[in-house]
């Protein structure tokens, strides 16, 4: 089985992954494609975005026996491509962009539950001063944007968590347990 949770940075997402793993000790967690980034790779830009695309599909694609949990999957980056441009801070190339909507659909197919921890007001998680909330933002909507797109997500079960921490790990559980047996145990 193969679970992503996506949203933009600063949405709770390692907090969540965290708080399942550690009662679930059989799942191998994937880390944020952002840790296997050079640290002095800057401010955030398309050929950021490109590489972590790259990554995260990469990684989904190679063959597993059990069960995965990805901090980010490709329709992450793809999300932040978008923004980018609908913030007029990037003009991808219509090959670039055609490449990364391709692999990200060919991955997709392999996920059983994607996970979306949209930003509100209700949850709380607060991020530092330092961080891009203009892109932060656009990043959200481009990402609720296209995990609408069944085109992009394929068969891959979407599930929308709010609420505090202990919801959103109850909420993350009751997801992976209403899954098609097929997808396998939790």
């Amino acid at each position: 089985m193969l679970v992503v949770v996506s949203g933009s940075h600063g949405s709770g997402k390692s907090t969540l992954i965290s708080d399942f793993a550690l009662s679930h000790p059989d799942w191998e967690v994937l880390p944020d494609p952002y840790e296997f980034i050079d640290l002095d790779a800057g401010e955030p830009s398309v050929p950021l975005f490109i590489e972590q695309l790259r990554i995260a599909a990469a990684r989904m694609r190679e063959p597993s026996t059990g069960h995965l949990l990805a901090e980010r999957g490709p329709l992450d980056f793809l999300a932040y491509l978008h923004a980018m441009e609908t913030l007029g801070r990037s003009t991808l190339p219509r090959e670039l962009t055609e490449w990364g909507y391709d692999l990200t659909r060919l991955v997709m197919t392999t996920v059983d539950l994607l996970v979306l921890l949209p930003l509100n007001r209700v949850d709380a998680v607060s991020i530092g001063d330092d961080e891009d909330r203009e892109l932060r933002d656009a990043m959200n909507m481009s990402l609720l944007e296209l995990a609408d797109d069944r085109h992009l997500t394929g068969c891959a079960h979407v599930a929308e968590i709010v609420g505090d921490r202990d919801q959103r790990l109850a909420l993350l559980r009751s997801a992976i347990q209403r899954l098609p047996r097929e997808s396998g145990d939790q």
